[in-house]
């Protein structure tokens, strides 16, 4: 294992948007500028940022200059080399903005899957207006500023505020915001708008978006490209929420045994819907295989027969008789109005074969009549594979932590996807830079079973260079898709992470390593620090319940994130789960990313409530006042001397012991 390191970043999101090389020439460029004190001022970037090579050409220093005063008003504030970062990047995207056409323009938020893919046109923006002035039209305060006008630049500006982003993830997914930690003045100042906006990308993170190549920053902006292509993920994910057995059990209609079901199980729920979509063609006699959302589907052959399968009765002839492919899409969706169905699309988005509303088309028809029976034999398919609640907890909150590294490969399914070793090779790339040694990868597909082998064989052996418990496992425990070991592997992959992060975000002072002992120390310390008298006595504390202590701790790193009124006093399971969710949400509002749920809290899961604690702590040390101002028994470790795998209890600190 090679021990290069690179230049680290302590943001895993502003890492992944950069290659080593870049981060070195900007590294130097920005240490090149520092003052007599050491430091830089966000005054002396202007001059530097116009001579790098991106943006060589495309601003004067003096436009530079009012570019970054838009973030900083004032010239002589010190900046640090991650802000520099994100201030190229801001440049950057306004260089794009200025060259390009923005009635043509495109972008695409980063990741395998081509349902990302945006093309940016007046069609799309109004079918994404249309969903939000029916699903949020009640809403008590998004009311008064809907319908929004699709010929107007409503949405841009409405969504500055972060409120109506929010608001839509929770119509995606009930519950995932805490709408009281949500900014819902009518006029907000700069920094309530920011909370508001962090809140929506912690949170979409939480659902499973793929949120790279945008920033808070963007969206106060209101920058369209980036906009949409959030909303749309945020929609896509609400109108595909169904596509799975636990919501709609009736799916394994479209299998005919017990391992057809768990390969159902494995798909990614846009290959479901096609093959649902399939399932009904056939049965039709449609002779051809829809295999995407986009240039199968601009005949309208495939819609019109669908239609006809699901509800018969209110076909017409004329669909499929007629030669126009327009005059074809036209009766299509009159076909679907008169099933009630809602559809926020044009027959000219079906003959360009738009392929985001072509996917939300066909999810609305699914949604409204699937046509799939309650066979019992077929629905007793699904007993054979009963759900293990935790298990599937454990497996959305490592899925949504891979997808947020940035990682190439967009995991739809952590036990199916990492079989063939390729995404924990990407992951292990990212949280140990140089760690893999590509050369002796294979790149999926991978026809030959021992390729997978060896692929999963490289991942235990860096595993054990890391300093992971690996007790008797081998590289073809992943291959066979063993959960248990999978998910020990994922829980001390994403605690390495969390420690190295918290390692080097102190390394210019001593680079001790941190362990759990030191984030259980540093925790207590800070609470008992603002005069309160909660206490962890570990992660699996029974009285962490509460919640009280983690609103503690937020409370004593930014004394107005909390506000006490609402917090309950936890004597019922009901009062528990409001203060869960409340401290959720003001940890994600504050800048904490986190991928843990209510129920982990509540339920005292002791892994969880570490990655809660560090990511607080990780917030809390990046903190100008913790740099300058704290005491040594505040922001020092506290106990140097304590080993990585410590404090352990009773196995649970996700060792792996193989058979």
């Amino acid at each position: 294992m090679s021990s290069y390191e690179g230049v680290l970043v302590s943001d895993q999101w502003l890492q992944s948007q950069f290659t080593q090389v870049e981060l070195r020439g900007l590294k130097s460029n920005f240490l090149s500028v520092r003052g007599e004190t050491g430091h830089v001022r966000v005054g002396n970037l202007p001059p530097i940022m116009a001579k790098l090579k991106a943006l060589r050409g495309k601003f004067t220093e003096e436009e530079i200059r009012q570019i970054l005063g838009v973030s900083y008003p004032n010239m002589d504030q010190e900046i640090d080399f991650e802000a520099f970062l994100r201030a190229y990047l801001n440049l950057q995207t306004h260089a794009t903005d200025k060259s390009g056409d923005s009635k043509h323009s495109s972008s695409f938020l980063k990741s395998s899957t081509t349902t990302l893919l945006h093309t940016i046109s007046e069609s799309e923006k109004s079918s994404y207006v249309a969903h939000i002035n029916s699903y949020l039209r009640d809403d008590p305060f998004l009311k008064k500023y809907l319908p929004l006008d699709p010929e107007k630049n409503d949405l841009f500006e409405l969504a500055k505020d972060g409120v109506l982003l929010c608001k839509l993830i929770n119509v995606a997914v009930p519950g995932t915001i805490d709408e009281r930690a949500i900014n819902t003045k009518r006029v907000l100042n700069p920094w309530e708008r920011n909370e508001n906006h962090t809140l929506c990308l912690n949170s979409a993170k939480a659902i499973g978006c793929t949120v790279v190549n945008i920033g808070t920053q963007d969206l106060i902006e209101g920058r369209p490209h980036l906009l949409l292509g959030l909303i749309s993920q945020i929609i896509k994910i609400q109108l595909l929420a169904d596509l799975n057995l636990k919501k709609t059990p009736q799916l394994v209609e479209l299998v005919d045994d017990s391992k057809d079901v768990e390969e159902l199980m494995g798909l990614a729920p846009e290959k479901i819907l096609l093959k649902w979509m399939n399932f009904h063609l056939q049965k039709t006699g449609y002779k051809k295989q829809v295999t995407n959302f986009s240039s199968d589907l601009k005949d309208g052959e495939a819609y019109a027969h669908l239609l006809n399968a699901l509800a018969p009765e209110f076909g017409r002839a004329a669909t499929l008789e007629t030669k126009d492919p327009t005059q074809r899409a036209n009766l299509i969706l009159e076909h679907v109005e008169r099933m009630e169905c809602k559809s926020y699309i044009s027959p000219n988005d079906i003959v360009e074969g738009s392929q985001n509303l072509n996917l939300a088309f066909v999810a609305h028809i699914f949604q409204h009549r699937n046509g799939l029976s309650m066979d019992s034999t077929k629905v007793s398919l699904a007993d054979l594979l009963p759900e293990d609640i935790e298990v599937s907890r454990q497996e959305k909150a490592f899925r949504f932590w891979i997808n947020s590294l940035g990682i190439v490969t967009y995991v739809n399914n952590v036990f199916e996807d990492v079989r063939d070793g390729w995404v924990l090779l990407e992951v292990l790339d990212k949280v140990s830079p140089g760690s893999v040694n590509w050369k002796q990868a294979t790149k999926p597909p991978i026809k030959m079973p021992f390729r997978k082998v060896e692929n999963c064989n490289q991942i235990i052996a860096i595993g054990k260079q890391l300093k992971f418990s690996l007790v008797n496992v081998a590289g073809n425990d992943i291959v066979q898709g063993n959960k248990k070991l999978i998910l020990a592997y994922l829980w001390q992959l994403m605690r390495f992470n969390m420690l190295k992060l918290l390692k080097n975000l102190r390394s210019y002072s001593h680079g001790k390593e941190i362990t759990d002992s030191d984030i259980l120390n540093w925790a207590n310390t800070k609470v008992k620090s603002s005069g309160r008298t909660s206490k962890m006595e570990s992660f699996k504390d029974k009285n962490l319940a509460s919640g009280i202590f983690f609103l503690e701790l937020l409370t004593a790193v930014e004394p107005r994130v909390v506000n006490w009124k609402l917090v309950t006093s936890a004597d019922t399971d009901e009062d528990k789960k409001l203060n869960a969710t409340y401290l959720i949400s003001v940890a994600r509002k504050l800048g904490c990313s986190i991928f843990l749920l209510p129920e982990d809290i509540i339920e005292v899961n002791q892994k969880m409530i570490l990655t809660l604690t560090a990511s607080i702590m990780y917030w809390s040390l990046q903190q100008p006042e913790e740099q300058t101002g704290q005491s040594a028994e505040t922001d020092t470790p506290q106990n140097e001397t304590s080993t990585l795998q410590e404090p352990s209890v009773d196995g649970e600190d996700g060792s792996i012991t193989g058979s």
